[in-house]
């Protein structure tokens, strides 16, 4: 298994090969599976449902099981978005951007593995809707 500075060290010639392909499978696999466990634990924490006498403890509980549903939902998902990139892993399309087929970079896919855009596809999808907005 390659580590990061290896990963970072490959050739260009080289890009998206079984051994990163690999690299990128077991990180997004590590991330699901930590996902996971937050989700189930979220699931323990919204199922203990304790009701305060005093208002501004029930307006406090209320407000932080409010931000724990966001947490989930944003966190469901980035599962979904994580299902669909280890598909494009196994259908040979990760690493490369869906508007113009060139390699999103290895830099890029290490901060965000789900990416399906290079950074200059992403600014020109953000300027047009900036601009039609």
């Amino acid at each position: 298994m390659l580590t990061r500075e290896q990963l970072l060290a490959s050739s260009d010639d080289q890009y998206m090969n079984r051994a990163q392909l690999d690299f990128f499978r077991s990180l997004l696999l590590q991330e699901k599976a930590a996902i996971e466990e937050s989700v189930a634990l979220a699931h323990a924490d919204l199922a203990v449902q304790e009701s305060a006498a005093d208002p501004a403890d029930r307006a406090s509980q209320e407000e932080a099981r409010v931000t724990l549903l966001r947490t989930r939902e944003r966190e469901t998902n980035l599962l979904h978005k994580i299902e669909a990139t280890l598909l494009r892993i196994d259908e040979g399309e990760f690493g490369f951007c869906s508007a113009t087929g060139e390699p999103i970079g290895l830099e890029r896919l290490l901060a965000r593995p789900t990416t399906t855009l290079s950074f200059e596809a992403q600014t020109r999808k953000e300027n047009r809707e900036r601009q039609y907005a």
